[in-house]
């Protein structure tokens, strides 16, 4: 009876001893996130890694690292949780288009607990980012937004307002955020019009959900890019994008503004 009795003790201790022996789950590799089925790389050069996410309705990511620094933009409503490895757990619930930059350096699990998908396009940002500001967004949640008047939404007008007129003039760029190293502006427009520039430094096109865009640059196919599409534009080309002139067209250009350095040396 009584070798009965300390086996049944000692089993919840061995127990507590294998729990407490377990070690905490390594975090993927990240490089072009290695096994991670749901990141999806788009474009990869020394200035970006640009991965489109999709997290199926009540699915999660596998435990990933983030070694950069990076900046994401969702794509539709969306409900998650953000599980740092060794932090408490985040309630994410986030707009249409919304944008945040986030520092690098930590290992996370991303959990949809919605109905729809989770989709956003990540940018991670091979170079440190120095002076992070927020401009006329909040991009960064504990950071003050520049004193700047948001463009008025046109569309949103009766259809007999003569105010609609204005909304045929041009794109309406409006400043979200800025570094040292990047600057990140988005447009909108709701006809079907074109913009160009001779930029000295490369950008990174992504065009946000439900949009078209056409892009033309010299010497090269016209590529039409869809909503959650990116495109990366070299410095030192020229180069036009048009709208689709179907309903408003919403679109982010992100500059990088040491690689017109570059290129000038």
């Amino acid at each position: 009876m009584k070798m009965k009795i300390l086996f049944c003790l000692a089993l919840p201790v061995l127990a507590f001893s294998l729990d407490a022996q377990s070690p905490e789950p390594a975090p993927l590799a990240h490089g072009n996130v290695p096994g991670e089925p749901h990141h999806h790389l788009k474009i990869e050069n020394e200035y970006v890694r640009a991965y489109y996410v999709e997290v199926p309705p009540h699915d999660q990511t596998q435990l990933h690292q983030h070694d950069h620094d990076y900046l994401f933009v969702s794509f539709g409503p969306a409900d998650v949780i953000n599980a740092v490895l060794n932090k408490p757990e985040v309630h994410l619930v986030l707009n249409d288009g919304e944008t945040h930059f986030t520092r690098g350096g930590f290992a996370h699990v991303a959990r949809n607990v919605s109905d729809a998908p989770f989709r956003n396009i990540t940018i991670e940002l091979m170079k440190p980012q120095t002076e992070p500001r927020n401009q006329c967004e909040k991009i960064i949640a504990d950071l003050p937004v520049e004193d700047c008047n948001k463009p008025d939404d046109f569309s949103k007008l009766p259809p007999d307002s003569p105010l609609r007129s204005f909304a045929k003039v041009m794109l309406r760029p409006r400043a979200m955020f800025e570094t040292d190293e990047i600057g990140m502006t988005s447009y909108s427009s709701s006809i079907k019009e074109s913009y160009s520039e001779d930029s000295k430094s490369a950008r990174l096109v992504v065009v946000t959900d439900g949009s078209d865009l056409e892009v033309d640059v010299p010497g090269e196919p016209s590529k039409y890019l869809h909503g959650g599409e990116v495109m990366w534009l070299e410095s030192e080309k020229k180069w036009k994008v048009t709208t689709g002139g179907h309903g408003v067209t919403h679109f982010i250009m992100i500059q990088f503004k040491d690689s017109a350095a570059k290129q000038a040396s």
